[in-house]
This record gives structure tokens, sequence and C-alpha cells, in this order.
């Protein structure tokens, strides 16, 4: 199966000199806690990634085979929204997103960041995935691109695509219509802080 078979992942991209982009590694804008590797947070299950979930991580239940990430979404007044996400670093687990995920609450997580090496042209698509969501694309300096709706579609090719308005290297999946929720408008800036969340519910 390739990237054009999958739920909510990038269709069709290209890096500024037109080659593929095919690779992923993680870039993190702003560390503030040392010795954070990336890692998963939960184990891959038999029936691989996302088939599931891991053990509860800090009050939060993660999909199996994926990670967390600590960022804050600065929007332009200059209010601050510190988010815990899904970690989507690899090709696999960008291949997955949150396809087959039925549950609203994301098992405590805000919701999915989508990292890629380098900056992309290209679009998400929502196949087999059941939960409408909303999309934000983020550029390589974490500046807001634009963002989308998107609609449930069944396990069809024809499932329509959700391009971003111009190159992206970051993009954040939630449930439809949290964005503003979230501080994502109109010139919002994203950061990456972590590789580990703080405890749910502001635990130690």
């Amino acid at each position: 199966m390739g990237v054009a078979l999958v739920a909510a992942s990038l269709i069709k991209g290209r890096s500024d000199d037109g080659a593929a982009a095919t690779t992923s590694t993680s870039l993190v804008v702003e560390v503030t806690a040392p010795d954070l590797d990336a890692g998963t947070t939960a184990p891959v299950g038999s029936g691989g990634i996302g088939d599931g979930v891991g053990p509860e991580v800090g009050g939060r239940t993660p999909l199996a085979g994926f990670g967390e990430v600590l960022v804050k979404v600065t929007a332009p007044d200059g209010r601050v929204c510190q988010l815990c996400l899904l970690s989507a670093l690899d090709p696999e687990q960008r291949e997955r997103g949150l396809m087959e995920v039925t549950d609203e609450d994301l098992g405590g997580y805000d919701g999915m960041l989508f990292e890629y090496q380098a900056e992309q042209s290209g679009a998400f698509w929502m196949r087999n995935t059941p939960m409408p969501l909303s999309i934000a694309f983020f550029d390589g300096e974490g500046v807001l691109v634009s963002t989308a709706d998107m609609e449930p579609c069944s396990d069809s090719p024809d499932c329509p695509t959700y391009p971003a308005n111009g190159v992206f290297e970051y993009a954040i999946e939630v449930p439809q219509g949290q964005l503003r929720d979230i501080g994502v408008e109109t010139g919002s800036r994203l950061h990456i802080y972590a590789r580990r969340c703080p405890l749910a519910g502001g635990g130690t």
C-alpha cells in the first residue's frame, strides 16, 4: 500500500528542488528539556501501527506505535496554547494517521502532529477515516499556511483531497471545529517544545 492509500496522509508532495519527498526526520524547533528521545510511547501490536492502543502514558492512552510531542501555538494576540499531540514522524506513522479512529477525545491527546523532513507541496485525504477532522498546515518556520475541514470517507480511492495553500512542513489534525480552541488562526505560529508531555491534569 502506497502513500495514496492511507487516511489523512500526504498523498502527493515535492520538495523545493522538485524531488519526491519520501523520507522523514524530526526537527526540534525549540527544546526545553534535555535527553528527550523521539521514540514511541506505545508498542506496536500484532496488527501494526495504529491498531488498538498502548498502555496509559501520563494519564493518556496513545495509539499503538505512535509517540507524543509537546507543542505550543502562539496566536497573533500573544495568547499561547500548550498542546500534547500524538506524533507522526516517520512514513509509516504518517500514512496511518488517524485512520479508523473513532474516539473524539483521542485518548486524552489534543490532536496529531505530522512532521516532514522538508517543506512539501501536496494534500491530505480522509480515506478510511470515520471521524470528521480539521487540519492546519504550517511552514518550516512554524507559520500557519492554511486550514481545512475534512469530511469522513470510506475505503474508496475517490475520497476528496484537501491541499495546503502553500508549502508546509508540519500539519496538525484535530476533531473538526477545534482549531480555534487550540489557538490556530491567521498569523498563528507553531513551536515544538519537547518530546514528552507533562502528566495529564497537571500532575507531576
